[in-house]
């Protein structure tokens, strides 16, 4: 399969890291000089600040800000091949935005990414658009499994996705930071307390992924009646540390529906 990565950013790298990796045929269309001769060094990928070197890729992902969506649409539209699947990682664009901006019947599939795809430990929700047979969302399917795991959800359901994997490693990143930091106050040196909080969190979350159990029934396991670690929950249940983390998540998705309909 032939693909085109319009758009070298942070989450373009990320997805050009899974599909070289996986062997795929890619070229990124990065108009920055710099960032594309960077792209071409690491991954020895071909780049070009030409819209026109989407023409004869069957997958076309559109790796942009959501505010250059339409112009970058435009700017691709007319080199398209026939039967190409746009594939939009753009937080908030609906399909139907989208298909707006692209040859009548061009099929687009909406997809929100997370930056773990870079050490191929991605997680993205695809939603098809309309028209999207089985074919092409297989098509779509195929690109992303490069970077990790997908699923698919309807595409209402997308603002609630972009709150919980999208947005999802920047709160792993704030615990973990939370941790080293609670380690170095009771005396580790930083070194240590990384290594024991980021091994931590990648043991924890390997755990809850292979034996598929309940984080409920996990956390029990670890919590002896009266030890150490009830001493910590209690304290982290007086902080309403759990409601916080909802209250959270719901904001991040209200701002994906803001977004969206701005």
């Amino acid at each position: 399969m032939s693909i085109a990565i319009v758009g070298g950013g942070a989450m373009g790298e990320a997805v050009l890291a899974g599909l070289t990796r996986d062997g795929r045929d890619v070229v990124v269309i990065e108009p920055r000089e710099e960032r594309a001769a960077q792209l071409q060094d690491r991954y020895a990928v071909a780049t070009s600040a030409d819209p026109a070197a989407v023409a004869g890729r069957e997958t076309v992902l559109l790796v942009v800000k959501p505010h250059d969506i339409a112009a970058v649409a435009a700017q691709i539209a007319p080199h398209l091949a026939p039967g190409a699947v746009v594939v939009s990682l753009a937080a908030g664009v609906s399909t139907q935005a989208l298909a707006g901006h692209l040859p009548p019947g061009c099929p687009v599939v909406r997809v929100m990414p997370n930056t773990p795809a870079l050490v191929g430990e991605g997680m993205a929700a695809l939603s098809r658009g309309d028209g999207v047979s089985d074919a092409q969302a297989e098509r779509a399917l195929a690109v992303l499994q490069a970077c990790g795991r997908v699923v698919e959800v309807p595409e209402c359901q997308q603002d609630a996705v972009t709150a919980l994997s999208g947005s999802g490693p920047a709160y792993v990143f704030y615990l973990a930071d939370a941790l080293i930091e609670a380690g170095v106050v009771l005396g580790l040196p930083r070194a240590t307390a990384r290594d024991l909080a980021v091994q931590t969190l990648v043991g924890a979350a390997t755990m809850l992924r292979e034996t598929g159990e309940h984080p409920a029934l996990l956390r029990e396991q670890v919590t002896s009646p009266g030890g150490t670690t009830a001493a910590a929950l209690r304290e982290l249940d007086a902080r309403a540390v759990r409601a916080a983390l909802v209250a959270a998540v719901s904001a991040a998705a209200a701002r994906s529906a803001q977004l969206a309909g701005g």
